[in-house]
């Protein structure tokens, strides 16, 4: 009996040191807002074409179940959307994904409000992409954020 307690207690660790052994460590997509286009919508809320060219630094494939994402221009969310249609992104390679998203009526309200009030102007509007990139398998999740300046013709910039 001792014998057999010792076997199931070795076999125990092994796996237990087997399993944090295989840690997996990867690094995370690049995804670069790379365009927003009207696009016709079905209820008619304005929807929007938002390109995203998504870069995988890796070996090996980007399996990715599914991608939730917001663009904020001066920390107001005027777009946002959630996609599961992306493809497979091989190793060292990249992908242009178009999603969809809907603009948002009360934000929008709110930021033309700050307008109104001389709180902001159109010269410099400083905007933020947010992404949540969530993978198959046993990938932990990830989140990405791009910011810039959109500015007056020629001074759009990113950080």
């Amino acid at each position: 009996m001792a014998a057999m307690l010792r076997f199931l207690l070795l076999s125990v660790a092994l796996f237990l040191a087997g399993c944090a052994g295989t840690s997996y460590q990867q690094d995370p997509p690049k995804i670069i807002l790379d365009g927003v286009h009207s696009a016709a919508g079905q209820t008619g809320a304005p929807r929007f074409r938002i390109d995203l060219r998504v870069q995988n630094p890796n070996a090996e494939p980007l399996d990715i179940a599914g991608i939730s994402y917001e663009v904020l221009v001066q920390d107001v969310e005027l777009l946002s959307g959630v996609t599961s249609d992306v493809p497979v992104i091989q190793g060292y390679s990249e992908e242009l994904v178009t999603v969809e998203a809907g603009l948002n009526a009360l934000q929008l309200i709110r930021f033309f409000t700050r307008l109104g009030s001389g709180e902001q102007t159109l010269d410099r509007l400083e905007y933020t992409f947010r992404a949540k990139v969530d993978f198959r398998g046993f990938v932990p999740t990830q989140r990405i954020e791009e910011t810039g300046v959109i500015g007056a013709p020629g001074t759009a910039s990113a950080r």
